[in-house]
């Protein structure tokens, strides 16, 4: 966290930020689509007849595959980096015990060790990958060290496979709660951002005063954390009309579900585009999807989103 995107405020922020902008282009992002969608059509071909868990059987294996494809690693390797990514996110929770905590720093050393091992093999063999785009990024005749390289796919693994997991699995519960069915792209970007702002993945993330400053009577003092409460904000009735009701057809307008100013997510252009299609192409394959047993959300912190959902294809 020390070189994290997350941690770090300007100018080291700053720096940061534009090298992994520079290669973590929209256009980049935007060439993955006929890919997310292939993926989408071969998993929804797997489903079971039987009634099943969507978040093990479509919505886990979208992102960290894609992931796995975006940095340029084996998709072989996509069980691992599963398995470290639960693991590392084990020390964001709230109730995590010592075991835990051995858990995450285990799966982050092993995960460091093996980007550092592909980056050496892409400094040789450069290709047209995330990881070689990384290596190559270049501000002011600064590149990212290691560390730097390490720590950023460790943020875009943990933030990049978590949040989607959670925003594909609260999307659908939401959809089929409300009898909603994506039918065209016309209506998918409003119907996308209304999603993530009726039920986001993050329900909370804290950060740090810059200055003092007084809100609604409350003294903050340079350097006070504070949780900013990003699901209520989505629900704050000042802002939206009728804030707890889904309305598939809103109007896009700004929510919070992936922050605000210089710490906006990264990744937001890749999650839209991933739920955007994941959604799209699993209504029109199984349009008459229904609820078989009632959706159960995980005791998790910071993200938020279910243990299981289990469906049934008809």
């Amino acid at each position: 966290e020390a070189h994290s995107m997350l941690e770090l405020e300007p100018p080291r922020h700053t720096r940061l930020r534009g090298l992994v902008l520079r290669a973590f282009t929209q256009r980049r992002v935007a060439a993955l689509g006929p890919e997310i969608e292939t993926l989408c059509h071969e998993l929804i071909d797997a489903f079971p007849d039987a009634p099943f868990d969507l978040i093990t059987h479509y919505a886990q294996d979208i992102p960290v595959r894609i992931i796995a494809r975006l940095l340029g690693v084996p998709e072989s390797i996509s069980p691992d980096l599963l398995r470290w990514s639960n693991a590392m996110v084990g020390m964001y929770q709230a109730r995590r015990t010592r075991q835990d905590e051995e858990a995450a720093a285990q799966s982050a050393a092993e995960f460091a060790a093996f980007i550092r091992g592909y980056a050496r093999e892409r400094s040789n063999s450069p290709a047209d990958d995330l990881i070689t785009h990384l290596l190559a990024a270049e501000e002011d005749g600064q590149k990212l060290s290691t560390v730097e390289l390490i720590s950023t796919c460790i943020l875009l693994l943990n933030a990049g496979h978590e949040a989607t997991v959670h925003s594909i699995g609260n999307a659908v519960k939401t959809l089929i709660e409300n009898r909603v069915v994506p039918d065209s792209e016309s209506n998918m970007a409003n119907m996308v951002e209304e999603l993530l702002r009726f039920d986001p993945p993050l329900h909370m993330f804290t950060r740090y005063v810059y200055d003092d400053i007084a809100v609604d009577g409350v003294t903050f003092q340079r350097g006070d954390q504070v949780a900013c409460l990003l699901a209520a904000g989505n629900r704050d009735p000042q802002v939206w009309d009728m804030p707890d009701q889904f309305d598939a057809a809103r109007p896009i307008q700004t929510n919070a579900s992936f922050g605000a100013g210089i710490h906006f997510c990264v990744g937001a252009p890749l999650a839209r585009l991933e739920l955007s299609i994941a959604l799209r192409t699993l209504f029109q394959r199984c349009p008459q999807l229904r609820l078989a047993q009632s959706p159960d959300y995980a005791n998790l912190y910071h993200f938020h989103g279910l243990k299981a959902l289990w469906l049934s294809k008809s």
